[in-house]
């Protein structure tokens, strides 16, 4: 016969507590297999499971409502306590723990406030945001643990999850010779030097076919530094238009772009995540996406 310890070494699972408290909570099966979201006859052999572990019955199948047996109002008294500790355990460690998200400049909005909203109501873990002028790099580095990445991403490195496209704006100098323009068509950008942020921008020579993009090229290697460029008229930039919403700097003035393919926003993470609530930001993110 088992002892105390052979008992919980692989016979008594939690699930086996969850099911009976739930039962016993309810005084029904059918009800009890609804908040567990699992079928009814899998509940009863998960109860019956714990009962020949145990070696006595636990509840009362013979009256119309479900009732604990003696034994099982015993039992039940330490399997709420037992649950009761467990959740504050999971809730301390909650607490403590935080899912780092890496960007590069401004977040889409609404979609990230919404996102880390979700995810923190559904969790109780804590969104850390993480500014860094290179997301892809960060996680492949890990740095964070999944990041927001504008444009395409090609690295075979990370897993990318497609959020949606943002709309495209031409953004110049309020001294530039364009500013007095409201709207210019996607295809007048390459006859102005191109202000690119090679380290984490949307747009650049990529954007175009071979030998039809701007023939000056103004490099910069992060969000300020391309942003003090455009302001101070080296040349045109062309950014996803949440910075319309942002007012990103008073040196610059935004442009209306007519036929400016959309730029696509993913979430790009390690292949094999080392944070295990990886898997439900994504969700939160997708779900808050779709909203979008």
């Amino acid at each position: 016969m088992d002892g105390p310890g052979g008992l919980f070494n692989g016979r008594v699972e939690l699930r086996h507590l969850r099911a009976f408290e739930a039962v016993a909570r309810l005084r029904s099966f059918t009800g009890a297999a609804v908040e567990l979201g699992i079928t009814q006859p899998a509940l009863s052999r998960t109860v019956q499971q714990l009962e020949d572990a145990l070696g006595v019955a636990l509840l009362d199948r013979s009256s119309r409502h479900v009732e604990t047996t003696a034994a099982g109002r015993a039992f039940l008294d330490h399997v709420e306590r037992v649950l009761a500790e467990l959740a504050r355990g999971f809730d301390a460690v909650r607490r403590q723990s935080s899912l780092r998200l890496g960007f590069s400049w401004l977040l889409p909005d609404p979609w990230a406030q919404d996102t880390v909203a979700r995810f923190e109501r559904a969790t109780g873990i804590t969104v850390s945001l993480v500014r860094t002028d290179d997301a892809l790099g960060a996680v492949q580095q890990g740095k964070v643990d999944v990041a927001v990445v504008r444009g395409r991403v090609t690295s075979r490195s990370v897993r990318v999850v497609h959020l949606f496209d943002e709309a495209r704006v031409a953004v110049c100098s309020v001294h530039s010779a364009l500013a007095h323009r409201s709207e210019m068509d996607w295809d007048e950008v390459p006859r102005w030097p191109l202000v690119v942020n090679t380290a984490s921008g949307t747009t650049g020579p990529w954007s175009w076919p071979a030998g039809a993009g701007p023939e000056k090229i103004v490099e910069t290697t992060n969000f300020d530094e391309w942003i003090e460029s455009v302001a101070a008229d080296r040349g045109i930039g062309v950014i996803p238009d949440v910075a319309v919403r942002r007012n990103i700097h008073p040196g610059v003035h935004f442009i209306a772009l007519r036929g400016a393919p959309d730029s696509p926003v993913c979430l790009a993470f390690p292949p094999r995540p080392r944070n295990a609530v990886l898997p439900r930001f994504a969700e939160a993110a997708a779900a808050s996406a779709r909203e979008v």
